[in-house]
């Protein structure tokens, strides 16, 4: 009994991942594999990049903005080639998100409940960062007062918003429950109800606020 509950759970956990790839997928939110930490070796990265900036946060394909799927079959069959496949999903397309030092995102979380705010999706990275969901602006005709940058990036040399990285076009987030290394987890705060994205402008004064006052 003890072994077939093991495998239970085994089993339970290796489908966690394709679960969660499926209920994003119901919402409309585009998904595709990422990389993740090996069970074993001394590794902090499946993929083959010596030295990678972002282990277990990456797409695993340089596709990945093409073959993002919502289909349930696609879905079905990535993850059950790669079952420990991390999530990744773009952004600017039903979504942007505002990526903050855990510093700032908690004391503008507790800012924007007690302001009355619109308050989306938030989750949590390693408890390093949180990662705020709002509508997408898309490809916004002041094109020049905003940006679009890759988890690899280093937007601290943003003067204007230190610490804070805006995921739009041509980006991407690592989602829960995705699994990072040395026993860290991506994990909801807030998970996402279905509703309405709140518009990134009336959250980026708070979040701006915090990131300065985090510094």
């Amino acid at each position: 009994m003890l072994a077939v509950s093991g495998g239970k759970r085994q089993r339970a956990a290796r489908d966690r991942m394709a679960s969660a790839a499926r209920s994003y997928a119901a919402l409309g939110w585009p998904c595709t594999p990422g990389a993740h930490p090996p069970a074993g070796g001394d590794r902090a990265c499946s993929c083959d990049r010596l030295g990678c900036p972002d282990p277990g946060a990456h797409p695993v394909s340089g596709a990945w903005a093409l073959e993002a799927s919502v289909d349930p079959d696609v879905l079905a069959r990535w993850w059950g080639k790669r079952p420990d496949a991390n999530i990744i999903l773009p952004t600017g397309r039903v979504f942007d998100v505002f990526d903050v030092p855990a510093a700032a995102g908690e004391p503008a979380l507790a800012r924007i409940e007690a302001d009355g705010l619109p308050i989306g999706p938030v989750a949590s990275v390693g408890g390093e960062r949180y990662l705020f969901f709002v509508a997408t602006r898309g490809a916004p005709v002041d094109e020049d007062e905003w940006w679009s940058c890759h988890l690899d990036t280093s937007p601290e040399t943003v003067a204007e918003t230190p610490g804070m990285r805006w995921h739009c076009r041509d980006s991407y987030v690592v989602a829960p429950p995705s699994v990072l290394p040395y026993g860290r987890e991506v994990a909801w705060i807030r998970p996402p109800e279905g509703g309405p994205l709140p518009d990134p402008l009336r959250l980026l004064e708070v979040l701006s606020d915090s990131c300065e006052a985090a510094r």
